[in-house]
This record gives structure tokens, C-alpha cells and sequence, in this order.
């Protein structure tokens, strides 16, 4: 069915894609909140999301990569959205780790010898990273993506991926660091 809508919308048709547009906002929305760490800039991210992936639906070759292809559309916007922004945004705690720091099954809060991290540390420390970073953390712990997942929509191998989940978790670890925590 979902196959039938994206093809249809490929072709011109509103309503097929505004069919899309409902299945897919939550996601869409929920990735751009978690990498941007406020609903102003989520919702202006999600908008531009979903009105360049209606442009550019021509040129999608694979339908079967839909969702890969609009997580990369997602990301970008949100790239952009940080450039206009020009600061860098705070992300709550919760939005990036389910459970908190305290976690035992959390493999970044494992990396921190167990020391309780405040929810303000640790905001201002994924404050320090760069959007990439952020959005390798939030698709791969908050929106719990495989490896190939993540790959796939970011248009990169998947040994590209652990290279850069691992600059990442390294990155967030010194931030972290530098607000004290060890």
C-alpha cells in the first residue's frame, strides 16, 4: 500500500502524499526534536522536510529506500536549521538517552564509570558537539537505528557509520569532560 502512495505521489498526486505526509510527520518531527533540542525549530525543520521531499520526490529512484532517503532530507534540513540559527541548540536528556544517564542498558552512560550526569551537564556538553554528531547519537540511541539503518540514510557505508558513532560517543565523553564530569 505505502509503496502504491509514494509511486502515486511521484506522479503529481496530493493526496497520495499528503497520505504519506500523516504516517510520516511523527518520525520526522521526533528526529528533528531530538536534534535540535526545541519544537520551534522541530516544526520549522519537519516543514522543510517534508516540502523539499515533496520536490524532490521526482527524483527518488528507489521507492523501497523511502524512508532512508526523507531521513536524509530530514537531517539536512536540520543542518540547515542550525546554520540559520547560527547557536547551538540544548537537547534535553530524556530526548537523547530513555532512561536517563543511570541506565545499566545505556552503552554511552556506561562509558562515564557510572558518575551521575545532570541532566544541565549534559545538556551543555551535547551542546558542545557538532550537528553530525548529534544526529549519529539520536538515530542511533533515541531512535534505536541499526547500523545499516543509520547507513542508509545518511547515504553512507556502514563502516562510515561506526567510525562516526565512535567520534561521536568520544566527543559527547569529552564534553562532557569539560562540564566536569568523569
Amino acid at each position: 500500500m505505502e509503496r502504491e502512495l509514494i509511486e502515486r505521489a511521484r506522479r503529481g498526486d496530493r493526496t497520495a502524499y499528503e497520505a504519506i505526509v500523516r504516517r510520516k510527520v511523527e518520525t520526522v518531527y521526533r528526529t528533528a526534536r531530538a536534534i535540535l533540542g526545541n519544537d520551534a525549530d522541530a516544526d520549522d525543520a519537519t516543514q522543510e522536510a517534508l516540502i523539499g521531499a515533496w520536490r524532490q520526490l521526482p527524483t527518488l529512484r528507489e521507492i523501497d529506500r523511502f524512508d532512508a532517503w526523507l531521513g536524509r532530507i530530514t537531517v539536512n534540513a536540520c543542518r540547515m536549521a542550525m546554520r540559520r540559527r547560527r547557536t547551538h541548540a540544548v537537547l534535553p536528556l530524556a530526548a537523547v538517552v530513555p532512561g536517563g544517564p543511570e541506565d545499566p542498558r545505556d552503552p554511552i552512560a556506561s562509558t562515564f564509570d557510572s558518575q551521575a550526569v545532570t541532566a544541565d551537564a549534559f545538556d551543555r556538553a551535547f551542546e558542545r558537539l557538532s550537528i553530525e554528531q548529534r544526529a549519529i547519537l539520536v538515530l542511533h540511541h533515541r531512535e534505536e537505528l541499526a547500523i545499516a539503518e543509520i547507513a542508509a540514510r545518511l547515504g553512507v557505508p556502514s563502516g562510515t557509520v561506526k567510525s562516526r558513532l565512535h567520534t561521536a560517543r568520544a566527543a559527547l565523553q569529552h564534553a562532557l569532560e569539560r562540564e566536569g564530569i568523569r
